[in-house]
């Protein structure tokens, strides 16, 4: 299952079972949901790596009566691994936490190894021993698309490990990675007051 895929199972599912649902994305999540045009009821956890599911949980005990979904990366995780604690510590009503497991940072373009690539890093074990009440790996795009709808309608914390492939790097000894630009820095702020006024509506 490659990174696209995931996001647009995802965004298909929220759009048709819960449009009302936040939905928090990090890094190459971000760009996927970009390309597929999802941008309602959106913030981007950037340039604040490993702050989605922080994100994520404070929407949620705000407004419990709506399903938030993360889409976090590994190499974000890995950055804050006490928020997998602090997640279930606070019980969250409809909180669905999927990370995106392709053991590389910057998938796509220079395809950095993560320190979860060797040894192998098990988030699902590490999301269950944390107190989420629902923790599981998926590594098949149809079987994802086929446990959204349990998944989003699922009372609690749920954690989703995606198993994807990386995307093929771009970049490389002979192709410098473009830096990103300003805007990607800045976006949050607007992020934030559109999803405010959404939510506050």
């Amino acid at each position: 299952m490659k990174l696209g895929q995931a996001c647009a199972a995802i965004a298909a599912a929220r759009k048709t079972l819960c449009p009302q649902a936040p939905l928090v994305s990090t890094m190459s999540a971000m760009f996927a949901f970009d390309m597929l045009g999802e941008t309602d009821r959106r913030i981007d956890s950037v340039p604040l790596m490993g702050g989605a599911s922080g994100l994520g949980l404070g929407l949620a005990l705000a407004r419990p009566d709506l399903p938030v979904i993360v889409v976090d990366g590994d190499a974000s995780l890995l950055m804050e691994l006490g928020s997998l604690v602090t997640v279930a510590h606070n019980q969250p009503a409809r909180f669905i936490h999927f990370v995106c497991a392709n053991s590389v940072q910057f998938n796509g373009m220079r395809n950095l190894p993560t320190a979860a690539a060797e040894p192998g890093c098990d988030f699902t074990a590490m999301a269950r021993a944390a107190g989420y009440q629902h923790a599981e790996r998926l590594d098949d795009a149809q079987a994802l698309a086929d446990a959204l709808p349990r998944l989003l309608a699922q009372p609690g914390a749920s954690f989703v490990e995606l198993v994807l492939e990386p995307d093929p790097a771009r970049c490389g000894p002979h192709n410098q990675m473009p830096l990103l630009p300003p805007l990607q820095f800045v976006r949050m702020r607007a992020a934030v007051q559109s999803l405010k006024a959404a939510l506050t509506a």
